[in-house]
């Protein structure tokens, strides 16, 4: 098996764009290739068939392969909670919640488990495909780090590295990296991609000359940024790739822990819908929906929507018939209470929620972590859960969705009139959900996509591939990986 990392110069330097549109592209030369990031920190996860939970990134990765995801792609993942830390996930399954010191402790039982299942990946694929984080070369952390050098070294492989020019500074991102880098570490180095250009090429055509005379690594090409062609992103902070103005505006609120927000995704190919993230009460002006999504601290998140004001402009805005849709925490927070004891999920307490719908949650310790088909008049597509809360009617409530289980179809979800609450993560992955929720908030000339948000993420991997194809020299990738 061949190992190739994709370094980073630093944060969202686009080393998940690049693995991401590297994997199609040897899925395309018919290698048998995987994706693999030994610790990833994010709270954008994907629930695998088996019920694990991984990184977003590694999930849309294993799709650019042409793979089902699976819990040995991300064996270590931190979701990040607040005050408490970031809850533990190894190999799919929860853990409890800890602290950077804690984390850095147990650093070694960390890297055995990423240990046994690299050796794991030797016997499934031909390439590991291993996206690194942050900069492989932060020194205070370089001797606890088991993301960036450390598994390429094990695995005996090579490395790339994509720098930012979006950011400034190019040159010095590139050269400063390498030469922080041991000897033996820079050996390994295939080369190097700029990435997220924007402007005449021909402007950086002496770009090649200028680190030859700094740095033996090689300039693969540069690529220029594409909008169409921006995939998931893993990151809840990275909210430009969720952010669109056309039509009709929808508000998001934008919690401080906020999770899973691809969920907004599904709308970008519409028309006439605009989408844009609400952190203050002027972002609600002149919304025509609002759509609570899912957090990491329920009630954390709850107690600041309090304070901002937001949440008193909600129900205002609830009772005038503006639509609300809440999704997981979302769905809780629109609740009559929300109780967690043992600050399972978060901050520990109990807290009124906005009174929007007739239910209530306790949080409990053992995680729900389940792919679900969704069934909404007829249409069916696959969405997940993910969650520590139980939540219960407290009077009749009409379910909002249909879901299939072993047992056959059960409802999920409450409606009442324009307030919608759900668990289900890709409930906008479905079209009708979408036209649905357009009528009621009467968007004017809004026209769905006649492509499913699935089917629209396979063209972005063929056209990230084809960027390689067209800007970055990949005979020097293939000679590596076909030696």
């Amino acid at each position: 098996m061949k190992a190739l990392s994709i370094l980073g110069t630093s944060s969202n330097s686009g080393k998940s764009w690049f693995t991401t549109a590297l994997c199609a592209w040897l899925r395309r030369k018919g290698v048998r290739v995987a994706p693999f990031k030994a610790q990833n920190m994010s709270n954008n996860s994907y629930v695998t068939l088996d019920g694990g939970e991984i990184g977003r990134a590694q999930g849309v990765q294993a799709e650019a392969c042409g793979l089902l995801p699976r819990v040995e792609m991300n064996p270590i993942l931190l979701k990040p909670s607040g005050q408490m830390g970031s809850q533990l996930i190894v190999l799919g399954q929860a853990r409890h919640h800890l602290k950077a010191g804690e984390y850095y402790r147990e650093i070694e039982s960390f890297w055995r488990t990423v240990e046994e299942t690299l050796e794991y990946w030797k016997k499934e694929c031909d390439v590991l495909i291993l996206e690194g984080a942050g900069s492989p070369v932060e020194l205070n952390l370089m001797k606890r780090d088991i993301v960036n050098l450390r598994p390429v070294r094990h695995l005996d492989g090579r490395w790339l590295l994509v720098s930012d020019i979006e950011r400034g500074g190019v040159f010095a991102q590139i050269v400063g990296t390498w030469n922080l880098m041991e000897p033996e570490d820079q050996a390994r180095g295939l080369g190097v991609v700029v990435n997220k250009f924007r402007g005449d090429l021909s402007l950086f055509s002496e770009a090649a000359a200028c680190l030859s005379s700094r740095t033996t690594l090689p300039l693969l090409g540069t690529l220029p940024f594409k909008d169409s062609l921006q995939p998931e992103k893993e990151d809840s902070l990275c909210r430009e790739a969720d952010t669109f103005v056309e039509g009709s505006t929808m508000g998001w609120i934008s919690f401080p822990n906020l999770s899973n927000s691809q969920d907004s995704q599904a709308w970008k190919f519409d028309q006439g819908v605009g989408l844009h993230w609400v952190e203050r009460l002027d972002d609600l002006i002149g919304v025509q929906a609002i759509v609570l999504p899912g957090t990491k601290n329920t009630l954390a998140d709850l107690k600041w929507l309090h304070q901002s004001g937001l949440a008193a402009a909600i129900q205002r805005a609830a009772h005038a018939g503006v639509p609300v849709v809440g999704i997981c925490g979302g769905y809780q927070m629109l609740g009559d209470w929300l109780t967690d004891p043992s600050g399972v999920a978060g901050d520990a307490g109990g807290m009124k929620g906005l009174n929007l719908l007739p239910v209530s949650t306790l949080f409990e310790a053992t995680k729900q972590v389940h792919q679900i088909e969704a069934i909404w008049e007829g249409n069916r597509w696959m969405a997940y859960e993910t969650h520590m809360g139980k939540t219960t009617m407290t009077e009749k409530c009409e379910p909002l969705i249909e879901i299939q289980t072993s047992s056959g179809q059960q409802p999920e979800g409450c409606r009442k009139g324009k307030i919608w609450g759900t668990y289900l993560h890709g409930l906008f992955e479905s079209p009708a959900v979408r036209i649905s929720l357009a009528r009621n908030a009467g968007f004017r000339n809004f026209k769905c996509s006649p492509i499913s948000w699935r089917e629209s993420q396979q063209t972005v991997y063929d056209g990230m591939a084809d960027m390689l194809d067209e800007y970055i020299n990949m005979e020097t990738i293939l000679k590596y990986v076909a030696d």
